[in-house]
């Protein structure tokens, strides 16, 4: 590890009160996955944001996936269907990250679906069919929507430094709690393909807000802590897919920038389309 690196891995330790990564024994009999994703190995900043989740962040319903997020999703073909979603992640590699989805952050909370985070680099190795199914997240970071709760400020701003121009795919799979609208009482339908908000205005008035009200988060102070990652994005594609489809004003932010591309020209695939139900 270069001395940069090493000293951005000792001041998040620092930021979580860790005096240094405790390194688990190797234990027997271990089964490995039958495929490992494509992606570089671990970083160092990487693992001990990880190990400061797990000692931190107790409150996770499924306890391996340690790294929880909360954030929120809006079905791709239908703008007014949105909800809160709770993530609980793993991060696999420097590139791969894959999420358990919930509807609250307590043990009783419902599974609605999972989504599979990827970097930019692996996002570009996609054929171009499969970009469809992938969201753009810089709006999500820098608008301050996106959150850790539960660790020191320091570590959750390298943690969202780390998902900047990242891509995310994403299946709901229960229609569980939609904000201002009646709940499933089972997980009835076809999988439903969500999308990020990209623009001030796209999220129903209320959502956010009842979120930081309920969980003591302040997106307006998210947004002014990470003014200092916009220099780090690119343009990505996605970004204007509810640009036309919302009947509200909407407004662009720094670092939020739509990447031309034919996709925005292609139809959406069947598979991404609401059920008649919803």
């Amino acid at each position: 590890m270069d001395k940069p690196a090493l000293g951005n891995a000792i001041r998040i330790l620092a930021a979580f009160g860790l005096a240094a990564v405790i390194s688990g024994c190797e234990s027997a009999k271990k089964k490995p996955p039958g495929v490992r994703p494509e992606g570089r190995e671990k970083s160092a900043k990487t693992q001990a944001l990880e190990t400061g989740a797990a000692v931190l962040q107790t409150q996770s319903p499924l306890r391996p996936m340690d790294i929880y997020l909360s954030g929120f999703h809006v079905a791709k073909r239908d703008p007014s269907h949105q909800m809160e979603a709770h993530h609980y992640c793993r991060q696999v590699n420097e590139d791969f990250a894959q999420c358990v989805l919930f509807d609250g952050n307590t043990t009783d909370a419902n599974l609605i679906g999972i989504e599979y985070i990827i970097s930019e680099t692996l996002f570009e190795s996609l054929p171009m069919q499969e970009k469809r199914y992938w969201h753009p997240h810089n709006y999500e970071i820098l608008s301050g929507q996106l959150v850790a709760p539960g660790i020191p400020e320091t570590a959750e701003k390298e943690l969202m430094r780390g998902k900047i121009n990242s891509y995310g795919k994403t299946w709901h799979v229960w229609n569980s709690a939609p904000f201002g609208k009646h709940g499933d009482k089972m997980p009835l339908g076809a999988p439903i393909l969500e999308w990020s908000f990209n623009r001030d205005g796209e999220a129903l008035p209320g959502l956010v807000e009842e979120r930081d009200r309920r969980m003591g988060t302040d997106i307006d102070q998210e947004r002014l802590n990470r003014k200092d990652l916009v220099p780090l994005t690119k343009p990505q594609i996605g970004v204007d897919v509810l640009k036309k489809k919302v009947q509200r004003p909407t407004k662009s932010i720094p670092g939020v920038m739509n990447k031309n591309s034919r996709l925005s020209k292609d139809k959406e695939p069947a598979s991404s389309r609401l059920s008649d139900k919803h």
